[in-house]
C-alpha cells in the first residue's frame, strides 16, 4: 500500500500548469481505451459525502459523436425553430466531432436523505475537474462545457436522461491543434482574506 501523505511535487506542478484547450481547436489523437479508463477512474475519485456516487458518465466516441449531432440538430429545430438556420444546424451536427472523445457528466441528486443537495452537486463538479486534470496528466487537453444542449429538455430525453438528471458538463478530450495560451489568473491578494 502506498504512503498516503508523501509529497507529490509533480502533482502541484500539474495543477499549476493545467489549462483548458478549446474544443474548437481540438484534433486527434484522443485517449486510448486504457487511457480513457484511467481518466474515468481518476474522475470518480472525488469527495462524495455518503458514498452516493451522485453522478455518472455517458461517452461519445466514433460514430456516436455524429449521432449526437443529429440529436442536437433535430432538438434545436423542434425547440427553437427560429434559431435553426442551415448554418446553425450544420454547426450542431458537428459540435461533438470537435474532439475525439466527449464525456457527459450527469448529476443526479438523491433526495430525502441527510446529505445536502449542494454537496452532491459539488461532487459532480469535482468529477469534471478531476477529468480535466487526469486528461492533462496523460498529455491531452480537455474543455469542460455545458452550452445550450446541456439544458435542453429534448436533448436530455433523447440521450436517456430521466427527470431530475442534470448535465454537469460535457468534457471534450483530445489534442490541441494550436499552442495553448495562458489566461489571466486571479490576484490572490484580492481573493484571500484571513479570519
Amino acid at each position: 500500500m502506498p504512503a498516503l501523505n508523501r509529497p507529490a511535487p509533480d502533482a502541484i506542478d500539474l495543477l499549476l500548469t493545467r489549462r483548458s484547450g478549446s474544443a474548437k481547436a481540438m484534433t486527434g489523437p484522443g485517449p486510448s481505451q486504457a487511457q480513457l479508463d484511467t481518466i474515468l477512474a481518476a474522475s470518480a475519485r472525488v469527495p462524495d459525502h455518503g458514498k452516493l456516487f451522485p453522478w455518472r458518465f455517458i461517452l461519445f466516441e466514433g460514430d456516436a459523436r455524429r449521432r449526437m449531432g443529429d440529436i442536437l440538430a433535430e432538438s434545436l429545430k423542434e425547440s427553437e425553430p427560429g434559431a435553426a438556420s442551415e448554418e446553425r444546424l450544420a454547426l450542431e451536427r458537428h459540435r461533438f466531432e470537435r474532439a475525439p472523445v466527449v464525456i457527459a457528466v450527469v448529476s443526479r441528486v438523491k433526495e430525502a436523505i441527510p446529505i445536502p443537495e449542494w454537496e452532491q452537486v459539488l461532487s459532480a463538479g469535482a468529477v469534471c475537474q478531476n477529468m480535466l486534470i487526469a486528461s492533462h496528466a496523460l498529455g491531452f487537453v480537455a474543455n469542460w462545457l455545458t452550452e445550450w444542449c446541456a439544458f435542453n429538455a429534448l436533448v436530455k430525453e433523447r440521450i436517456g436522461l430521466k427527470p431530475g438528471d442534470r448535465i454537469a458538463g460535457f468534457v471534450y478530450i483530445g489534442t490541441s491543434a494550436v499552442p495553448l495560451e495562458e489566461r489571466v489568473r486571479p490576484d490572490l491578494d484580492k481573493i484571500v482574506s484571513r479570519f
